[in-house]
């Protein structure tokens, strides 16, 4: 059997080695570095996936929701609402903007953001909602965006862990993540599902105008080259990143369905033990898998963990500490108890290796030995 781990990206990189050399070479050989036609490439052909209007890569996915924020002309002490149980990229530009974060509690079972947590903390200060696509399937976007319509807000996903997830309408209308609501946000760190060799992100928008406002963001407030019309950052996708991507694109479908099997492998592995509850879905959405996170009931998480790596099994807990809780985030508004679904997850969530080659031989022994761990 071959080792276990929780992202094997060399075997993956084995099977389309010849694409993701041919991409590198070309780059190097062109000297085009940065915003070279490998960048232009990746960024059409990854409208067309999305069926985005506009796709502006950057440097990676926390660039990406920064820039989102710096182009809605946002002021200081403006509210945004995002969920209390993700990472810390989520608020942290929030705050670093001069901007109020204001979290919210989760669902049980999908973990996204709780819609009537949403209702609840909307006050006139409230700009935009930033929901997270947790693990890889969408928030109730339907519920979110009609909120955000009766109260005039911005509404700005954070997708960098769902790239492919589709999201279903009542009226029929399929979407990606990332292109429901006035901008959308990824990441291409290695391990994401559709992930380059380095930092990379993305910003998805059907809106002509935030489009441009979101590249010059990104490119020192320009507009016009050195004719500088507000701050902004610097953050932009290399072109040997761009080539690697762009290798992996047309696999991303394929990657999918086996991150979905793997998912499917485990769901019935588990579906009969009391102490393990296997992902709840949303039922709008599709779901991709980036990560397939347990939550464990009546048993010892930690200790959990610990065995499954003597055992040679790696398993990871997203996330251990809510926001709200985080030291750099304390706020009087908010006391450990205000957010229970978020501190529970916090306290019993664990996540098993999830990635595109996973093998039955590798899936058997994992679910035998969490099995056997937790009787």
């Amino acid at each position: 059997m071959r080792k276990i781990q929780m992202v094997d990206l060399q075997t993956q990189y084995q099977h389309i080695k010849a694409d993701i050399d041919k991409g590198i070479e070309e780059v190097i050989a062109s000297a085009a570095f940065i915003k070279g036609p490998k960048v232009t490439a990746f960024q059409e052909h990854l409208e067309q996936y999305t069926g985005a209007k506009h796709v502006i890569t950057v440097g990676n996915g926390t660039d990406a929701l920064q820039i989102a924020l710096m182009a809605l002309g946002l002021q200081p002490g403006d509210e945004v609402i995002t969920p209390t149980f993700t990472f810390i990229a989520t608020a942290e530009v929030v705050a670093l903007l001069g901007l109020t974060p204001v979290v919210v509690d989760v669902d049980w079972e999908t973990m996204n953001i709780s819609v009537e947590g949403i209702r609840k903390a909307i006050t006139p200060k409230t700009k935009a909602i930033v929901p997270v696509h947790l693990f890889g399937q969408c928030a109730n976007m339907e519920a979110i965006m009609t909120l955000a319509r009766e109260h005039n807000l911005f509404v700005v996903e954070d997708a960098c862990q769902a790239i492919g997830a589709k999201y279903t309408f009542r009226d029929g209308t399929t979407k990606q993540a990332g292109t429901i609501g006035h901008i959308g946000c990824t990441s291409f760190f290695p391990s994401k599902n559709l992930g380059c060799y380095g930092d990379g992100g993305a910003i998805f928008t059907n809106d002509d105008e935030l489009a441009e406002k979101m590249k010059a963001v990104a490119n020192h407030g320009c507009f016009v080259r050195y004719h500088h019309d507000f701050v902004g950052v610097n953050s932009r996708l290399d072109s040997i990143q761009a080539a690697i991507l762009d290798a992996k694109l047309p696999h991303l479908d394929a990657y999918i369905a086996n991150r979905q099997r793997a998912a499917t492998y485990y769901d019935k592995a588990f579906a009969h033990n009391a102490h393990i509850l296997t992902p709840g879905r949303e039922k709008s959405s599709t779901h991709v898998y980036h990560q397939y996170t347990l939550r464990l009931i009546d048993v010892d998480r930690d200790a959990v963990r610990e065995e499954l790596a003597a055992r040679g099994i790696p398993a990871m807990i997203y996330y251990p500490i809510p926001l709200h809780l985080q030291k750099a985030y304390q706020d009087p508004r908010y006391l450990p108890g205000d957010f229970p679904v978020a501190e529970k997850l916090a306290a019993c969530v664990l996540s098993l290796p999830m990635h595109t080659e996973l093998d039955d031989e590798q899936l058997e022994y994992i679910t035998r030995n969490v099995l056997e761990i937790i009787g």
